[in-house]
């Protein structure tokens, strides 16, 4: 399986069928979904099915990437850029296992992903949602230095969107006249 990013504790690569059964047990938790605004899968099976289906890196090149700990190989849950669930944008996203949160990990891999889409897909712009009341996702889009761009409504609650530009390169050279 191809790695996509190395972080100094984490692996980040591309899902596969392999990953249902983590899947599964990933969103089985309220606390994880809880302000996600999906829900849980009703089997293994499904989960499997969605990761069959899954066109994110076949259609734009990037996606999201199962969060694997170099430690012990373990799938602690998935971070990555997914365009397009808001018009043209590239959002951030992660979702962890509740037992690693507070580790780190979210930032450590949301912020290697927002340095691949600017400095290996070009991106110019990366967004991050989140319910107003997730503020440990919130926390984590500031500390990877995402700024509040708007207020808005997901899923039919009270949201933000935060942002982050890529800042121009400056390859002009200038001479001094003498």
């Amino acid at each position: 399986m191809e790695i996509i990013l190395e972080t100094t504790r984490l692996l980040l690569r591309e899902f596969n069928v392999q990953d249902a059964e983590n899947f599964y047990k990933l969103n089985l938790n309220p606390n994880v979904i809880k302000y996600t605004g999906n829900s849980a899968f009703k089997n293994i099976e499904e989960a499997k099915r969605f990761l069959e289906n899954y066109q994110d890196y076949k259609l734009n090149g990037y996606g999201r990437w199962a969060v694997i700990t170099k430690e012990n190989n373990e799938f602690i849950g998935w971070c990555g850029l997914k365009l397009g669930e808001i018009e043209n944008e590239t959002d951030i996203g992660f979702r962890f296992f509740e037992k690693v949160w507070n580790r780190g990990y979210a930032t450590e891999s949301a912020k290697a992903c927002l340095d691949y889409g600017f400095e290996k897909l070009n991106l110019t712009r990366i967004i991050g949602r989140a319910m107003n009341e997730n503020m440990g996702s919130i926390k984590v889009l500031e500390k990877i230095g995402l700024e509040f761009e708007q207020n808005t409504n997901f899923e039919g609650q009270d949201a933000v969107i935060y942002k982050i530009e890529k800042k121009p390169i400056n390859n002009t050279i200038s001479y001094q006249e003498h």
